[in-house]
C-alpha cells in the first residue's frame, strides 16, 4: 500500500486540503491559454477548410475566401457577444446546457449538454490524433505508432490534469502563447510583404472577378466549413467556476481577448493564403505553405510548425476542463453519475477528467487515429449547442425584459439566425459525416432520462414520511456461517453474544457425513452455549443449503417481528497476494447476501500476523 500511495503521489501530487481551492482558480492569463487552446488551434484547419471547398470550382474563386471569412467573423462577434451575456446571467458555469434548461426546457437543454458532452470526448481524440499526425509527417517512421503515440499524450495530459487545474495551466500556457507568438509573427511578417510590393498581385485573382460556376449553395458550404475554426468559443461559459473571483468579470474579459486573438489569427491566416495565392494540398496544410512560402524551410518555419503541432495537440486541453464542470451540472441534476460532482485529491473533478480520458483513448484504438473525418461531426456537436443557448437568451430576455434589453435580444437573434443556418449547412453537405448526430443524442437524452428515474425512485424510496407509522423491531435472530472453531471464529461468536439477540446459530455446511461428526462433537466439547446447526451438502454447494436455511429461519422471524443478521466470520492475511490461496467463502457468501432485501449483513475481520 505504502509503494502505491508513493506512486499516486509521484504522478497527481500531495492530496490538498478543502480549504486550498482558492489556490486552485485560475487568473486571466491562465485560463485564456488552458480554455482558449481549442479555438486557437482550429485556425490551423479552418481557414483550409473554407479553401477546400472553395478550390473545387477552381483556383479563381479562392477570392471568396474573403467575404466569407468575415461573415465567420461576424458570427464569431455574435457568439462571443452572446456567450458574455451568458456568463453574466449564469455566473456558476454550465454554459448552452443550463441556458437552454432554463428557457427552453429540459430536453433541450439535455440536447445541448450531451452534445457538448462528446464534443469533449471528440475535441480530445481528434486534437491529440490530428498533433501526432503532425509529429509523424516530420518524423514518418513514426507514421506506424500513430495510436501508441496519441495514446500516450492522452495519458499524459490527463495525469496534467488530475494534478490541479493551476499546476497544468502553469504548465500549458507556454507552448499556447508560443504559438500565438509564431502566428503574429507570420502574419506581421506577411503583411508587411503585402504593403512594400514584394508579393506579385499575380498570385492572386482579384476581388470581385466573376467566377463561373459558383452558387450560394457552395458559398453557404464554405461558410459552414470555415465555422469549424469556432469550436470552443463557449468552454470559458462552462468554467467559470474555475475563475478567480470576480469569476463573472474575469471570465468576460477572457472570452473577449480569447475571441479578439481568434479573429486576428483567422482573418490573417485567411488574408495571407489569399494574397499568396495558396491553395490546400493533401501533402501539406496551408499554414506551413504559407510559412514556407515567406520564410522559406528555416529554423522559423520549424518552429511555426513545431507550436501548430503542439497547440493542436494542448487543444485537447480545452475539453479536460469543460466536460468536468459540466458534467457535475448535469450530475446535480441528477441526469448523469453523482459521482461526476467528487473532488479528487487535488480539488479537481477527477472522476470527469479519467472519465473523459478513457473515451477518448478507446475513440482513438476505434479509428486507428484517423479521426479527420469526425471533424464535421466534432463542428456540429458545437453548432447545436450554440443554436439553442442563442435562443434560449432570446426567450430570457423577452420573459425578463431587463435593462437595454432589445440591444441584447438582437445580439441573440443574429446568432442564432447564424448557428442554425451553420447547423443546417452541415446537415445537408456533409450528411453522411453527421448523420451519427442523429442516432446518438436520443439514446444519450433516453440515458439520461433513465438515469433521472432511477434517482427519483431511490429518492422516493428513502423519503421518510411521518404519516407512515413506524414498525419496531421486537428482536433480533443471528446467524453465524462457520468453517470449523478457529479463532475467527470465536472472535465472530463473541461479537454476536455482545448483541442483544434472542437467538444466535451456527451453521456449518458439510460435504462430508465424517467431518459433520468431528465438528459436533469438537462443538459439543468447546461449550460456547451457542447452537450449531449442521447441514449436508449432497452437491458440494455452500450456498444453497445454507440460504435454504436462512429462509427458514427469516420466514419463522418474520411471525415475531424478528430481524435476521447474519454475522459473517473473515481473515485478513497481512499481504493482499495470500488472498489467491484462500477459498473466499466469506465473500461469496456475502456477494450472494447483497440481493437478500430483509437480511442484515456484518463482517467481522481478523487480521492474520503473519
Amino acid at each position: 500500500m505504502k509503494i502505491k500511495y508513493a506512486f499516486k503521489r509521484y504522478l497527481i501530487g500531495r492530496p490538498l486540503r478543502s480549504t486550498e481551492i482558492g489556490e486552485q482558480k485560475l487568473n486571466k492569463k491562465k485560463a485564456l491559454a488552458i480554455l482558449s487552446s481549442d479555438a486557437l488551434s482550429s485556425v490551423a484547419y479552418g481557414p483550409e477548410q473554407i479553401l477546400i471547398v472553395l478550390v473545387t470550382i477552381g483556383a479563381t474563386a479562392i477570392w471568396y475566401s474573403i467575404p466569407i471569412a468575415m461573415g465567420v467573423l461576424v458570427l464569431l462577434a455574435a457568439l462571443i457577444l452572446s456567450y458574455r451575456q451568458v456568463i453574466f446571467a449564469y455566473p456558476h458555469g454550465g454554459g448552452a446546457y443550463v441556458v437552454s434548461k432554463n428557457n427552453l426546457g429540459v430536453n433541450f437543454g439535455l440536447i445541448a449538454g450531451g452534445s457538448l458532452l462528446v464534443d469533449y470526448i471528440l475535441t480530445v481524440a481528434v486534437s491529440v490524433s490530428a498533433g501526432t499526425d503532425a509529429i509523424t509527417s516530420a518524423f514518418p517512421t513514426l507514421h506506424n505508432h500513430n495510436v501508441s503515440i496519441a495514446i500516450f499524450f492522452v495519458v499524459c495530459i490527463t495525469l496534467l490534469n488530475l494534478r490541479g487545474v493551476t499546476e497544468s495551466a502553469s504548465i500549458l500556457a507556454y507552448p499556447v502563447y508560443l504559438f500565438v507568438v509564431a502566428l503574429v509573427i507570420l502574419i506581421g511578417v506577411g503583411l508587411y510583404n503585402i504593403f512594400t510590393g514584394q508579393v506579385q498581385p499575380g498570385l492572386h485573382t482579384p476581388i470581385g472577378t466573376p467566377v463561373a460556376g459558383i452558387s450560394l449553395f457552395l458559398l453557404l458550404k464554405a461558410f459552414a466549413s470555415g465555422s469549424s475554426a469556432l469550436t470552443g468559443v463557449e468552454a470559458i461559459s462552462n468554467a467559470i467556476p474555475n475563475f478567480k473571483d470576480p469569476a463573472p468579470n474575469n471570465a468576460a474579459k477572457t472570452l473577449i481577448a480569447m475571441g479578439t486573438l481568434l479573429a486576428i489569427l483567422f482573418s490573417g491566416i485567411v488574408c495571407l493564403a489569399y494574397y499568396y495565392g495558396i491553395t490546400p494540398v493533401v501533402e501539406q496544410t496551408v499554414v506551413s505553405q504559407i510559412a514556407e512560402t515567406i520564410f522559406g524551410r528555416n529554423w522559423m518555419y520549424y518552429f511555426i510548425q513545431g507550436t501548430t503541432a503542439l497547440i493542436l495537440i494542448l487543444a485537447a486541453n480545452t475539453g479536460y476542463t469543460a466536460f468536468p464542470l459540466l458534467a457535475v451540472n448535469l450530475a446535480k441534476d441528477k441526469f448523469i453519475a453523482r459521482m461526476f460532482t467528487v473532488r479528487g485529491d487535488r480539488l479537481g473533478y477527477s472522476n470527469g477528467i479519467i472519465i473523459l480520458g478513457l473515451f477518448s483513448i478507446i475513440l482513438i484504438i476505434v479509428f486507428e487515429g484517423e479521426t479527420e473525418h469526425l471533424i464535421p461531426l466534432y463542428a456540429i456537436g458545437v453548432f447545436i449547442p450554440f443554436t439553442l443557448a442563442q435562443l434560449g437568451m432570446m426567450k430570457k430576455w423577452i420573459r425578463e425584459k431587463p435593462k437595454d434589453w432589445t440591444s441584447k435580444l438582437i445580439i441573440n437573434s443574429l446568432g442564432a439566425l447564424i448557428s442554425l443556418i451553420v447547423t443546417v449547412m452541415f446537415f445537408l453537405t456533409k450528411f453522411l459525416q453527421v448523420w451519427p448526430v442523429l442516432v446518438f443524442l436520443p439514446i444519450i437524452i433516453y440515458l439520461f432520462h433513465s438515469i433521472h428515474r432511477h434517482y427519483e425512485k431511490i429518492a422516493d424510496q428513502l423519503r421518510i414520511s411521518p404519516h407512515e407509522p413506524a414498525i419496531p423491531i421486537e428482536g433480533n435472530v443471528i446467524i453465524v456461517p462457520v468453517a470449523g472453531i478457529t479463532r475467527v471464529v470465536e472472535k465472530s461468536l463473541n461479537y454476536a453474544k455482545s448483541l442483544s439477540a434472542q437467538q444466535i446459530i451456527a451453521v456449518y455446511v458439510s460435504f462430508d457425513r465424517e467431518d459433520e461428526k468431528k465438528l459436533e462433537q469438537k462443538w459439543d466439547k468447546w461449550q460456547t452455549g451457542v447452537r450449531l446447526v449442521t447441514l449436508h451438502s449432497q452437491y458440494r454447494s455452500i450456498i444453497q443449503p445454507l440460504f435454504k436455511f436462512m429462509d427458514t429461519v427469516e420466514h419463522k422471524a418474520k411471525e415475531f417481528n424478528y430481524q435476521v443478521t447474519v454475522i459473517i466470520p473473515q481473515f485478513i492475511p497481512k499481504k493482499g497476494w495470500h488472498n489467491i490461496l484462500h477459498n473466499q467463502s466469506s465473500l461469496l457468501i456475502r456477494a450472494f447476501l447483497l440481493f437478500r432485501t430483509d437480511l442484515v449483513v456484518i463482517t467481522v475481520p481478523y487480521h492474520l500476523k503473519e
